[in-house]
Formats: C-alpha cells, sequence, structure tokens
C-alpha cells in the first residue's frame, strides 16, 4: 500500500511539473503575409481602409504565393476583411482545400483618413508638415480623420495575439498589409516604432513567426521567393 502511494505521489508530481510545461512549450507558427498588388500600390497612393481590389499582377503574384505553399501543411487562415488582403489569403486557402476561418478588422490597414487615394504629389501639397513628419518621424503622426501608427501597432498585435491563443501548437495563414506587419515585426522584436521604416514590406510577402512558451521569433522576414526575385 505504502508504494502504491509513492507511485501515485510521483505520478501526481510529474504531471504538476512536467505537463504545464509542454502546453507552455508548444510551438506556433504563424505565416505573416503582404497582400497583392493593387492599383493603388502602382501609383503610391496610400489606401487605409479603402477597400481596392488587386490588379492583373497582384492576381499573379497571389497565385505565386499559393502554388509556393502547396504541400505545406497550414491549418487555419484569417485574413483582414479589405479585399486586397482577403483575395490573397483566400487564393492559397483554396490550393489546400479551405477556406478563410474568419476576417479580424483589427488586421486592417492603418486608417489614413483624409490621405486615403492621395498621390505622393497630392500629399506633399495638402498636407506638407504631416508629409515631412511621416517621411522623417512616422510614429508622431495622426492622420487628419484617422489614426496613428501605435493606435494600429496596438489592435494588430492584439489580433495576433488572440489567433495564437485561440490555435495553439497550430500553423496560421494571416493575410495582412504593409504597415500592419512592420508594426507587428516591430512589437514582437521589442524595438520601437522609431525603427518602423527600417522594415520592408514587398507585395505577398512573407514572414513567418514563431511563438513559444511566451517567446516571439522571427524566422523569416519579407521574402518574396516565390516571385523569382529579391525584394528592392
Amino acid at each position: 500500500m505504502r508504494l502504491l502511494k509513492i507511485f501515485f505521489a510521483v505520478v501526481f508530481a510529474w504531471a504538476v511539473i512536467f505537463v504545464p510545461a509542454q502546453v507552455q512549450a508548444e510551438k506556433t507558427t504563424v505565416i505573416l503575409v503582404r497582400h497583392g498588388e493593387t492599383f493603388y500600390n502602382a501609383q503610391k497612393r496610400p489606401q487605409g481602409f479603402l477597400d481596392i481590389a488587386l490588379n492583373e499582377n497582384g492576381l499573379k503574384q497571389a497565385k505565386l504565393l499559393a502554388k509556393s505553399f502547396k504541400g505545406y501543411p497550414i491549418d487555419v487562415f484569417i485574413s483582414s476583411p479589405l479585399k486586397r488582403a482577403y483575395v490573397t489569403t483566400e487564393t492559397v486557402a483554396k490550393l489546400h482545400g479551405k477556406t478563410i476561418a474568419y476576417t479580424d478588422d483589427r488586421l486592417k490597414e492603418i486608417n489614413f483618413g483624409d490621405w486615403a487615394g492621395l498621390t505622393p504629389a497630392e500629399q506633399k501639397e495638402k498636407f506638407p508638415t504631416e508629409t515631412k513628419l511621416w517621411n522623417e518621424t512616422p510614429w508622431l503622426v495622426t492622420f487628419p480623420n484617422g489614426e496613428n501608427l501605435r493606435d494600429m501597432q496596438y489592435r494588430s498585435r492584439n489580433a495576433l495575439e488572440d489567433a495564437v491563443a485561440k490555435y495553439p501548437g497550430k500553423t496560421i495563414f494571416i493575410g495582412a498589409h504593409s504597415y500592419v506587419n512592420q508594426a507587428v515585426i516591430c512589437s514582437v522584436l521589442g524595438i520601437d516604432l522609431e525603427h518602423f521604416w527600417q522594415i520592408r514590406q514587398n507585395n505577398t510577402c512573407v514572414n513567418i513567426l514563431h511563438y513559444e512558451d511566451g517567446v516571439w521569433q522571427v524566422v523569416t522576414m519579407n521574402s518574396i521567393a516565390h516571385l523569382g526575385k529579391l525584394p528592392s
């Protein structure tokens, strides 16, 4: 009887000490992707909340992105609701015989407010002070009738955290936007938004993040190997 009690005590201690550690150490992979090219991208017009569709080149990029993930196990697909991100994500999901699990408004691009749709020349003409700040110190800019980088970073990081909490140990594909991705990467790396412009995000670029035991790792950043070229 005494040996039996000792046995159960050892089993209980093992469960208390080791099982939670194994659960916490479960690795989750996030494939964070920027959408394909749009007509506004080609003209360097900020889109923000504007729901602009992929252009012909963007659709081609999305198909090449999908082909690059053929045979690669992806458990769940999540997307910004804006069609440029949604169609990009959906193109990859279809190749895996899956649909998008849900869209998250927090993954939308930064709200450019009155800047949305303006050409670079129009931005300088209408908002010269803000344009200079955006180019030099973007973290100080709040777009007229829009938002700022810190607010956007906060909501998009929360969307990321909720996704990994919902699908622990899974591989999650997230279709989002350039500035969302840049701000999220700054956040998971623990660097300030002063480094925002040092992070590049080309159309349909792939970023791979690992989350394990409360720690984030950036494994791959801004890869467009599927387009047959290096980022420029």
